[in-house]
């Protein structure tokens, strides 16, 4: 199976390259359109601030090719600021529209919940907890916990979009995201063990059903 992981400028691309390429994919990393359209799925990851991203989404014309994708209902996984960039907006640094894939806003922890303080960023392992189960998901989990890493989340999103969600000091945390062919995780699959690779495999085997 061809994977390609869309190269625009801010993403950790070497580790989920590697996750995959563990899984049998042939993996290419690439910013060329025509590169991507000959994948059978498309991985699109990333670390930093969501304006910064937007901007160079939009600077390379990816933006407007991951709209394409969508259109032709072509299978498409977000990881981390990756998912979060296949919402609606977000606030953070200034208030910027993203992709629009999914409905919700991304907004920052507040680091107080009921008058109880706790700790931002979102950093380390947390259950993930099953809500919808899409079709691409099946058996058994091996585990129970992913890695997070980040200080935004989804919010107002629409329930029947919600597959997974993390309990992070009473906030019900999105962790898995679906609509159609658009997937997203916010924790990192490829730093979290048993779990992640299962979520990965499972992930794969539902685009080849496809």
């Amino acid at each position: 199976m061809k994977i390609g992981v869309i190269d625009y400028g801010m993403g950790n691309l070497f580790s989920v390259e590697q996750a995959l390429k563990r899984l049998g994919c042939d993996v290419f990393v690439t910013a060329d359109e025509k590169e991507l359209d000959s994948a059978d799925a498309l991985l699109l990851p990333g670390v930093g601030a969501f304006p910064d991203a937007m901007k160079r989404l939009a600077e390379t014309n990816l933006d407007g090719y991951l709209q394409k994708v969508k259109a032709e209902n072509r299978p498409l996984l977000g990881i981390c600021l990756g998912m979060q960039l296949l919402f609606e907006e977000s606030e953070e640094v200034e208030p910027t529209k993203g992709l629009g894939f999914f409905k919700g806003s991304i907004k920052r922890f507040s680091g107080m919940n009921e008058d109880k303080a706790y700790r931002v960023p979102h950093m380390g392992w947390n259950e993930l907890i099953v809500t919808n189960r899409p079709t691409w998901l099946k058996g058994e989990a091996p585990a129970e916990h992913v890695y997070f890493v980040h200080s935004f989340y989804a919010t107002q999103m629409d329930a029947a979009e919600l597959v997974a969600y993390a309990d992070y000091s009473g906030i019900h945390v999105p962790g898995i995201v679906a609509n159609g062919s658009i997937t997203g995780m916010q924790f990192h699959p490829e730093k979290s063990g048993a779990l992640g690779v299962y979520l990965l495999k499972q992930w794969l085997e539902g685009v080849v059903s496809c």
